[in-house]
């Protein structure tokens, strides 16, 4: 059976490597620790606090190294490995640092048959790396997604687990990049749905800064 067999265990990820923020640096002020010790009252064990608290450190830091993780973990009173594994489950949480704007092409499914890859690898072109890499300057990170709950809108990214940006094609992205370089971050839109404008005259929500009207998602140039 061993011959069959060419790797059978998986290297387990370094959860203690060498550490990047200094010691004067990792602290909490005191209203941080004042809104992560509201949070814990809020639920039955305080562990329910963890994900809300990772968000605040990673904005805080910008990413979470396990010495972030541990100081999370401290501050809440669960163990390092109940955070630990929350941090390193969801792709939310950046265990890496990134650059200044993470760029997440959705290829799931629907985004593969509607031009996600297309995308995907145009943007690679322009900035010069691939998924999973920084450009040299810092300003921006490629990653690859899984569906991000935007199928009607398809193509579509989101900018640094903030705003979408829909039915992405190849000026948009270059319209994109030339805004996020000179630090215009899109506004949150709302794409409308067909029977919202048949039914309802428009856009049924009223938080939004900008809406797109609903159009015909294209088809991958790889499949067409």
């Amino acid at each position: 059976m061993g011959d069959f067999i060419k790797h059978p265990f998986v290297d387990m990820p370094d959860r203690n490597p060498e550490q990047v923020i200094p010691n004067d640096q990792l602290v909490f002020t005191s209203e941080e620790k004042k809104q992560i010790q509201t949070w814990v009252s809020h639920y039955p064990t305080a562990d329910g606090a963890v994900m809300r608290a990772l968000w605040l450190a990673q904005e805080k830091f910008s990413f979470l190294p396990p010495e972030v993780i541990k100081l999370v973990a401290a501050e809440i009173g669960i163990p390092y490995a109940n955070a630990y594994g929350v941090a390193t489950f969801y792709t939310q949480y950046f265990k890496e640092k990134k650059g200044k704007h993470v760029l997440d092409v959705c290829t799931c499914f629907s985004c593969q048959l509607c031009g996600g890859y297309d995308m995907l690898h145009y943007i690679e072109n322009k900035l010069g790396v691939h998924k999973g890499e920084t450009t040299k300057d810092g300003l921006f990170t490629i990653q690859e997604a899984e569906c991000l709950g935007a199928c009607g809108s398809a193509p579509m990214l989101q900018i640094t687990n903030g705003p979408f940006v829909h039915n992405l094609n190849k000026d948009k992205v270059d319209a994109l990049l030339d805004a996020l370089r000179e630090g215009k971050v899109p506004a949150f839109t709302s794409v409308t749905l067909p029977q919202d404008e048949d039914e309802m005259g428009g856009n049924r929500r009223t938080d939004v800064s900008s809406v797109e009207s609903y159009i015909v998602p294209p088809i991958s140039e790889t499949v067409s």
